[in-house]
Order: structure tokens, then sequence, then C-alpha cells
């Protein structure tokens, strides 16, 4: 029993010394006693080519597109195009029933002759005035010489005076009947013109040379068309030669577009080939969309929520899709209007710039910020006083990355430029070769401050096997 006894005293004390010689070897090897190191992600700063881009969406449309309305109402008995038909200038589209135009036309010309008929029978009516009006005044002189000569009694002069006087009266009023007919005649051929006109715009032809692009007629349908205001849209005529892509750019980005900027163009209709468009910027909006008034302005300003955005109007080249016609024997652009498009306008290119993953810069300041900005509830309820102090001075936002040196986080100011989907420029702040902390995300935004330890992170490290990921 003795000589079992001791051997359990020994295997005791075999274990606790390897318990101690374990503890002595993990504290020499920094595995205990020692904070964990933080497992980040490292880069290198190194010359790179930085595109900055401007990202929107939008939809392609023709650069020329005019859209036909008649004038007259009526039935449509003549529709001479198809949609998609190349037309020519003063080329005949659309006839409208003219039965009704031609009877205005004719009775516009009735009353013009009628006038005309009207102003001569004045003008004879001026002739029969003016010869009894000769006639009077001679009546006139013969009775005053004869009333001289106390021959006549002075009744009969002043009956001669008062028919010399009717005679002018009734010339004066001939007179005035001619001027009325001819300002009738004046009147009858505005309204013959206009009878005309009306006749001549029951037939439309192209205003211009294009392609039918859209067409919303059938024949037969009725139409309404006055001369005031847009009557029904009967079709629109394009020039597909001439395609641009309209876009809406959010007011932060918009500062930085310019005339002239290339263009990436993705249009939807050809994204699984990979194809890609050129394009250039012609026309950029000086309103935002919708405050086109200072009602409408009024109103978008009352709106948190709203997105403030600029028409932002792409030329496409037509040299960026030559070899299309060529290959599909087509005479016009492959884009068609209303085809739905995003573009990347690339507003500035710089070459062999010092460069960082974007992920690398983040932003410190707003925390300490808030921690002065929050009152101390023990300290008011104590001195409510001190509530009335001047707030604290706000601490500078200032752009920051971390640099490894010797597997420490030290935190360095910097100074960024323009930035792509992948880089940004460093102005100042850092030299070719330094190595930064890119990620994770979390890590460097938040968690990491100057001085922590830092480690390499196992990039497998968290992933799961692929049996287990699908189970």
């Amino acid at each position: 029993m003795k000589r079992k006894s001791n051997r359990i005293w020994w295997i005791l004390g075999g274990i606790v010394v390897l318990l101690i010689a374990g503890l002595v070897g993990a504290k020499q090897a920094g595995l205990i006693g020692q904070t964990k190191p933080t497992e980040v992600d490292f880069a290198a700063v190194k010359r790179a080519d930085i595109i900055e881009r401007v990202s929107a969406s939008g939809r392609v449309q023709p650069e020329v597109e005019v859209k036909i309305s008649p004038d007259v109402s009526g039935e449509i008995i003549g529709l001479y195009v198809a949609e998609g038909d190349s037309v020519k200038q003063g080329q005949l589209l659309v006839k409208i029933r003219p039965d009704n135009y031609e009877s205005l036309l004719a009775r516009a010309r009735a009353t013009v002759n009628s006038s005309r008929a009207q102003y001569e029978q004045s003008k004879a009516l001026v002739s029969q005035s003016e010869a009894r009006l000769v006639r009077a005044k001679a009546n006139y002189e013969r009775q005053r010489k004869l009333l001289a000569e106390k021959v006549i009694p002075t009744s009969d002069f002043e009956q001669a005076e008062a028919d010399y006087n009717v005679a002018k009266q009734d010339v004066e009023s001939a007179q005035a009947n001619v001027r009325a007919a001819q300002f009738n005649i004046q009147g009858a051929d505005a309204s013959l013109r206009d009878a005309n006109e009306n006749l001549r715009k029951t037939t439309i032809y192209a205003p211009v040379n294009g392609t039918v692009s859209k067409l919303n007629i059938e024949l037969g349908e009725r139409v309404v068309g006055t001369s005031q205001m847009a009557g029904t849209e009967i079709m629109r005529i394009a020039n597909l030669n001439n395609m641009e892509v309209r876009v809406n750019v959010n007011e932060n980005d918009i500062v930085r577009v310019s005339l002239g900027d290339s263009v990436d163009i993705d249009v939807d209709s050809y994204s699984t080939t990979g194809r890609k468009f050129k394009g250039l910027v012609t026309e950029i909006a000086n309103t935002a969309n919708g405050l086109g008034s200072s009602t409408s302005a009024a109103s978008a300003s009352l709106s948190t929520d709203a997105v403030t955005e600029f028409e932002v109007r792409i030329k496409v080249l037509n040299s960026s899709y030559k070899d299309l016609l060529t290959q599909k024997g087509r005479k016009t652009s492959p884009l068609k209007p209303g085809m739905t498009a995003s573009v990347e306008v690339i507003t500035e290119r710089k070459t062999k710039v010092l460069a960082i993953p974007i992920a690398a810069v983040t932003t410190r300041g707003a925390a300490q910020e808030a921690m002065n900005a929050t009152p101390n509830q023990e300290g008011n309820n104590n001195k409510p006083e001190e509530s009335k102090a001047a707030p604290a001075k706000k601490e500078e936002i200032k752009e920051i990355v971390f640099v490894n040196e010797n597997g420490k986080a030290v935190q360095r100011e910097v100074k960024t430029g323009i930035s792509d989907f992948e880089n940004i420029e460093i102005v100042s702040g850092l030299k070719e070769g330094d190595q930064i902390v890119s990620g994770p995300f979390i890590a460097v935004s938040k968690k990491l401050n100057s001085g922590d330890a830092i480690a390499k992170r196992d990039p497998n490290k968290n992933k799961k096997p692929e049996k287990e990921a699908e189970n």
C-alpha cells in the first residue's frame, strides 16, 4: 500500500512540473500574459494610375426627335408610312378627311365674292350721290341769285339749300360705305386664307429627314388638332444616326462633370456581349430636375427625402459602333430609343501617383467630439451653473491611415486626392513602400487605435469547408 501511495505522489508531482514548464514556455512565447494582436490585412504604398469616374444611369434617345401633331381635327383617311420607315423632308405622311374644310373653303370664297360685289355696288352709289350733289349745287346757286334779285320767296331758297346739304351728306355716306366694303373684302380674304390653310393642313408632310421612331395612330382613327396647343401626337421622326444618353447625376457629383468629358457607356442590350460604347458630355443642365419655377423650387426644398439631380446629355460616338454596322449591314445606329444604359464619366485621370486601397483611409475625431458634447449627468445635478459654460471646441476631422511599424499600428494623418473604385491618391503623409493596414473595414474604421499590436490575417482561417458550407 505504501509503495502504491508513493507512486501516485510521483505522478502528481510530474504533472505539476509539466504544467509549470508549459506556462513558462507559453509566457516566453507570448501566448499568455500579453494582449492578442489584431489580425489585419496589409498593403504597400505604390504608384498606380487612377481614373476618377462618376457613375449614372439613364436611357438612349435620339439627339433630334420631332413630335408630329395635327393642327386640324378629323379622321385619318391616308397613312403612308410605317414605324421604322425612313422618310425624306417633304414626304407625304398622313392625310385627314378634308370634306368639312373644303366646304369651309367654298363658303369663304363665296363670302369674298359677295364682299367684292357689295364694294362695286357701293362705288356705283357714290357716283349717283355725286351726280345728285352736282344738280343740287347748281339749283342752290340759281336759287341764291334769284333770292338776291327778290324774284323768289325765301322758302324756295331754303328748300334748295337743304337739298344741297343733303346731297353732300349722301356723298359722304356713300364713300363710307365704299370703305366699309373694302374692309369686308379684307376680312373675307383673311377667312379665305384661313380656310385654305386649314385645308392644306389636312395633309401632313415630313418636316425633316429621319426615321419614324414611333407611330401612335392607325388608319381610320380620329385625331384632335388645334392651332393654340399640341393636339394628338401621331408619330415621331428621329435621326437615329446621332444618338445620345440622357442621365441624371447627383448634385454631389455634378460639380466634377465638365463639357467634353469622355464617357464609357454600357447599354443593357449589349451587356451580355461585354460591348462598351464611347461618348462625350455635350450638355449639362443648369437647373436641377423639377426646379423649373420658384414654386416648385420652394416645394422641393421642403422635402428632405428628395434627391437633387441634374440632367446630363452624352453623345454616343459613331466610331464606337462602326463594326456593328458593317457586320449586320445596318444603315442606322444599333441603338434604339428608350434602351437602358449605365455610364461612367471620366472626370480626371492621373498616372503614376502614390496610391493605396481606398478602404485603408478612415477618419478620426468625430468620436472625441461626441464625447465632449455628452453632458455629465452627475456634474449637472451638483453644479447646474456648469451647464451654461461655453461648449467644447469641435475636434477637427482628419483623414488617417494605420502604418505597420514593427508589428504596431501607428496612426498617420494623410492628405488624399482623386480616387477610383479601388485606389485613392495620397498627396502627402506616406511614401512609396510603406506598409499600411488595408482591412478589414471594421478594424480600420472603428476598432484599431494607434499603438495596437497587429498581425497578418490568414485569409483561409474563417473559410468553411465546401461540404460543411453546403450543409
